[in-house]
């Protein structure tokens, strides 16, 4: 003969479900937090590539062949700032003091190696989730 189930049991079955559903959750959790690190380690430790210039020119040619006067270069959380994006955002001139790892080695190459040909580059905040700056574009113009 089958005993009935009792609420007792039942109370703990509900229980440990919702317990491994929020373990899940942290698992999760925690794992996006891991690679989130990741990415921005691997952002700060990035380095121009030995190629820069070929891989600019070519760039900026097929952009140029498409009638564009601009090329968007690469985008990046402006949280990776160290001021989370703030003076970009509000268009101070210090901008570029905020730019931390790779935008920063980026920028300077620019500086370096383009503005001296008549390039201008542009840094703009593309989104606000939640009212902050989200991501930051660095665009090559020309």
């Amino acid at each position: 003969m089958t005993e009935l189930m009792r609420p007792d049991d039942l109370k703990k079955i509900a229980s440990d479900a919702e317990m491994a559903k929020a373990q899940e959750y942290m698992n999760r959790a925690k794992k996006q937090e891991e690679e989130q690190t990741q990415l921005r380690d691997a952002f700060m430790e990035k380095e121009v590539h030995p190629e820069a210039k070929d891989r600019v020119n070519r760039a900026v040619r097929r952009a140029a062949e498409l009638g564009q006067s601009e090329l968007q270069v690469f985008t990046f959380p402006a949280s990776y700032c160290n001021d989370r994006g703030r003076r970009i955002n509000n268009n101070e001139a210090d901008w570029p003091d905020s730019l931390e790892g790779f935008a920063k080695k980026a920028y300077e190459f620019f500086e370096k190696e383009l503005r001296p040909l008549g390039f201008k580059i542009v840094v703009q905040v593309l989104d606000y989730p939640g009212g902050m700056p989200g991501n930051v574009a660095m665009v090559l113009k020309w």
